[in-house]
């Protein structure tokens, strides 16, 4: 497993296609598309075999992930805001959707996340809304 990087207070600001991941049922990433590995400034082969949280920027509570998985693990989509980590340390935000995928014979086989930049707007009610519940947890 990589060490994370040391979070720097800069964004990483992007446009264009969407980011798009898939993981297994626990979380570790079997598929990045080209955008993914851009915006995260990790290569393909460095992120294969990591867990997804490899980008989880400390600013991001628990308890956001939480709800994340007890959704998508009864089967729903979930969508929200996500403060992301590049491996240089600088941050992004995304406006993720995750989903579940199944094979062939309609078992779960893992899940799937695509990323769009998020707006102005949503950011800073996110901003606002996580720091809240960081507080929360401490």
């Amino acid at each position: 497993m990589m060490e994370k990087p040391i979070p720097i207070d800069e964004e990483y600001q992007f446009e264009g296609r969407a980011i798009v991941s898939e993981t297994d049922t626990k979380g570790v990433i079997t598929y990045a598309n080209r955008k993914f590995c851009e915006i995260s400034g990790y290569t393909i082969d460095e992120l294969i075999g990591e867990p997804h949280n490899i980008i989880r920027h400390p600013d991001m509570p628990k308890a956001a992930f939480a709800l994340m998985w007890k959704t998508i693990l009864s089967g729903a989509s979930w969508h929200g805001l996500v403060k992301n980590l590049r491996k240089d340390g600088r941050y992004y935000w995304v406006d993720t959707e995750v989903t579940c995928s199944y094979d062939n014979n309609g078992k779960l086989k893992g899940y799937m996340a695509a990323r769009k930049p998020a707006s102005r707007t949503n950011i800073i009610e996110a901003t606002a809304l996580y720091k809240k519940m960081l507080e929360q947890e401490q």
